[in-house]
């Protein structure tokens, strides 16, 4: 890809989702299509015009003209426009439907956006849609991207996109701010579905290194536009920002040159990003304000204590204690594994190996790769079974040279 795609692309990432959501809040969401049409022919119109003249001083403003053409061109020439999307404004709207609406201020894209997540994150639609329609919607990744994030191909995907769409619009899902009574209902689906998309890229299962990185900031992204909003500005969407930065800080050193995953105790800190650490601790002081406590406050204390360097007792028994009211509060088979790495650095391998094996996860790679590391000085024969059978489930071909890295080194 030379410099001029690479620019092309990144803009398109970038204004993609904006055009989308200013074009589809004012003519409704049932044309959520005919807006993505309009905004590719911009972009193809752009990469043709462009490589003949140059890039202008303010690509952004290029766009934005060519898709105010477009979009009044479009519903005037199939005469939606006169015959149904006037009438429907005129009820919403008071009558004011002059083109000059399609405007693309600052003021009206953040709005528009920030609508636009509440709008697919409707509970009417099932996650996995709703993180496919995120991706394409609200983050401008191509279908072929969202193919890889998901281990699927374009049909499948193309599929589960068109049917999340009928469904708003079907339920008339409208590009709105939730009534004040609803907004805490509605920011907890949002609040999974942006950590659903983070989990995605940080425990991906694509070999796409690119790809990975790329949803974690767009996760963050998004929560970031929440907290730009007064009524979701709340201390659980500061504690999943917080969740998020912790765990990206140490993106770089989870993988190692081979593109194997490097576990915790095995990662260079040199590597951690400190800057994403302090903007972690940052927005934890600000979600400790008011009485709930969510399973991302308790998430990022944890991550919190993973982006602190010294591998003390203090810190694994703290770890250990979150873990326990987490389970309380939100159990689930992977935090209660988690639980247990931590129970292993507090009480040794033979306390934790009791409490892993009653878990039973058999069909998990993760829990047959921890019984190898805890049965290293129990029994190196147990060891090599399980990471043998680990290596049987692992997903990806970097995860299984990884374990077989370490079936190695036992001999």
């Amino acid at each position: 890809m030379d410099q001029h795609e690479s620019a092309l692309k990144h803009l398109f990432q970038q204004e993609f989702a904006k055009m989308v959501a200013v074009i589809s809040k004012l003519y409704g969401l049932q044309y959520i299509e005919i807006a993505e049409d309009i905004v590719n022919d911009t972009f193809l119109l752009a990469t043709e015009t462009w490589r003949e003249k140059g890039i202008p001083l303010n690509p952004a403003a290029w766009l934005y003209t060519v898709a105010k053409q477009k979009t009044l061109q479009y519903f005037r020439r199939n005469k939606i426009y006169v015959e149904k999307v006037m009438p429907q404004l005129s009820m919403q709207q008071d009558g004011h439907t002059e083109m000059g609406e399609l405007n693309f201020s600052y003021q009206n894209i953040k709005d528009s956006q920030l609508q636009m997540i509440f709008a697919i994150c409707t509970p009417a639609i099932a996650s996995e849609a709703q993180i496919g329609l995120a991706l394409r919607i609200l983050c401008g990744f191509g279908i072929d991207e969202i193919a890889e994030a998901f281990l699927s191909n374009k049909e499948t995907i193309n599929k589960r996109l068109f049917r999340a769409k009928e469904k708003l619009r079907s339920e008339k899902i409208k590009i709105e701010f939730p009534p004040e009574s609803e907004i805490h209902t509605r920011l907890n689906n949002v609040l999974h579905i942006i950590y659903l998309l983070f989990n995605e890229g940080y425990y991906s299962k694509t070999q796409n290194e690119i790809l990975r990185k790329d949803l974690c900031v767009e996760a963050l992204r998004l929560g970031i536009m929440l907290i730009e909003y007064p009524k979701t500005n709340l201390p659980q969407t500061n504690a999943l920002i917080a969740l998020m930065c912790f765990h990206a800080s140490r993106f770089n050193a989870r993988q190692a040159g081979s593109g194997t995953t490097v576990l915790y105790d095995q990662q260079d800190v040199a590597l951690w990003d400190q800057q994403l650490i302090n903007q972690g601790i940052h927005f934890l002081k600000l979600s400790v304000q008011g009485n709930e406590i969510t399973s991302y406050h308790l998430e990022a204390r944890i991550a919190y204590w993973h982006s602190q360097k010294e591998d003390t007792a203090d810190k694994w028994k703290e770890i250990l204690q979150l873990y326990n009211q987490l389970l309380q509060i939100n159990y689930s088979p992977m935090v209660a594994l988690n639980r247990t790495y931590a129970l292993y650095k507090v009480n040794g391998p033979e306390a934790a190996l009791t409490e892993v094996l009653e878990l039973n996860l058999v069909q998990n790679h993760f829990y047959y790769l921890l019984l190898g590391e805890l049965y290293q000085t129990i029994d190196i024969t147990m060891a090599k079974s399980n990471y043998e059978n680990a290596k049987a489930l692992a997903k990806t071909q970097i995860e299984k040279q990884g374990i077989q890295e370490k079936i190695d080194k036992l001999g």
